[in-house]
């Protein structure tokens, strides 16, 4: 057990990773093997599993944190983690950007691509009831927002920054976080049981991770919590993305779902680029993010501009 201890301590970072794939992924498997009785379920099967997979794969991340946590820096990390939790009054620029990056660059793409095919019309065209889509889109956001940025700004971000440039941690947890999703977006967008070949799907799917929208949205998370040091904006930022998704992502399954996303992933690399762009180097720079309790020494974090 000591020996055990000492690992989580000295490599904390792979350590993280590794039990929230174990946790999230082994939940999903347990759920689809339970609800439909093998692992290759139609999308419409895979949808009766979501009221348990969901909420299963999303207590992976905070529950490695937790632990981790817990491991690694005892009651001063969970202090730590609670106080940048509560961190809310930043600079009202930085809550303009985490809630609307996201609506801008999922929209553009599908309304573009709507133009041209039926196909594209956004979920909340088609979807008759309206404002329980938007109610339904709320709770997912909140939800997966607070209970994954527990995990990964919680817990990786800061582990990551002390080694790595705001691109390079976003670009590692980005990937890793893409990966992540890996069954969802499987099973849930048509890849199985003849929505799209496996070979395609896995293809287009791994090109996607390495330069997908999420690995992007990563970077321009990670720049956002670098300016203030809340994981309570980081997870409002990713509950946007979430919500946002849910309202205007296409329900078609199939060759459309594997289109899309590859106009979300281009607007949200410009977003990336203007910023590295106009931040005056601090994508690629080396300074270390400090924990809150040690940059309060130096500066209030809600007054960091």
């Amino acid at each position: 057990m000591h020996a055990l201890t000492e690992s989580v301590r000295r490599h904390p970072l792979p350590w993280y990773f590794g039990v929230t794939f174990f946790l999230s992924w082994a939940a999903i498997v347990v759920a689809v093997l339970a609800v439909t009785g093998g692992l290759s379920p139609t999308p419409e099967q895979f949808q009766l599993t979501v009221p348990v997979t969901v909420p299963a794969m999303l207590l992976g991340p905070a529950a490695a944190s937790l632990v981790l946590t817990g491991i690694v820096s005892g009651r001063a990390g969970y202090r730590d983690l609670w106080s940048r939790l509560r961190v809310w009054r930043v600079d009202r620029r930085w809550y303009l950007f985490a809630l609307l990056v996201a609506p801008v660059t999922l929209a553009v793409p599908v309304l573009v691509l709507w133009l041209f095919s039926l196909d594209y019309a956004p979920r909340f065209v088609t979807e008759p009831d309206k404002a329980g889509t938007i109610l339904m889109a709320l709770a997912i956001g909140l939800a997966a927002g607070f209970l994954e940025e527990i995990g990964w700004t919680g817990f990786a971000i800061p582990k990551a920054r002390q080694h790595y440039s705001v691109l390079w941690t976003g670009l590692l947890v980005g990937v890793l976080w893409g990966v992540w999703h890996f069954f969802v977006s499987y099973w849930g967008g048509g890849g199985t049981n003849g929505g799209v070949p496996l070979a395609i799907f896995m293809s287009l799917w791994v090109v996607s991770v390495l330069v997908g929208q999420l690995t992007a949205y990563r970077v321009l998370m990670v720049w956002v919590y670098e300016h203030t040091g809340s994981v309570l904006v980081a997870a409002l930022m990713h509950a946007s993305l979430a919500a946002f998704q849910f309202i205007l992502n296409p329900l078609t399954p199939g060759v459309p779902q594997q289109v899309y996303p590859w106009g979300q992933a281009a607007a949200t690399w410009v977003a990336v680029a203007a910023v590295a762009l106009t931040s005056r180097g601090e994508m690629t720079g080396r300074r270390r993010f400090l924990p809150i309790n040690v940059r309060s020494h130096h500066r209030a974090p809600h007054r960091r501009r």
